[in-house]
């Protein structure tokens, strides 16, 4: 991966994580943050509760919601891995997504190695 296609990736994992929770959650967040590392991608995702989780913390059941977003969460994790690793052309070790309904975040941690790829000093800087 060179320097110059860091922008493009980014602007890419942007764009199709937008349709790829609309299209599977029925919520595209509203912002998405990424940063590049070594051998990591860290994605953060405002606003992207759906309106069933909100109505379900309104109501007082905030275990059930909980839990419907962990199966959500669960159900999607290997297309969105897929969708990952065909947008950077690397295999995914590893996925890890955490939503805090509280908040209405989402992080996402992409675990792979492009270590003998790219220059970390360039990558670590950007942003989706």
């Amino acid at each position: 991966m060179v320097q110059a296609n860091i922008g493009q990736l980014e602007r890419e994992l942007s764009q199709r994580i937008i349709k790829f929770y609309n299209d599977r959650i029925g919520k595209p967040p509203s912002q998405i943050i990424c940063h590049f590392f070594d051998t990591e991608i860290v994605i953060s995702l405002e606003n992207s509760v759906t309106q069933a989780e909100q109505t379900l913390l309104k109501g007082g059941y905030d275990n059930l919601a909980e839990q419907v977003r962990l199966y959500l969460e669960k159900i999607i994790k290997p297309e969105l891995k897929s969708l990952i690793e065909e947008i950077i052309g690397k295999p995914v070790l590893d996925l890890i997504i955490n939503t805090n309904l509280a908040t209405g975040r989402t992080g996402i941690i992409v675990v792979f190695n492009l270590s003998e790829a790219h220059n970390p000093e360039s990558i670590s800087q950007s942003k989706c």
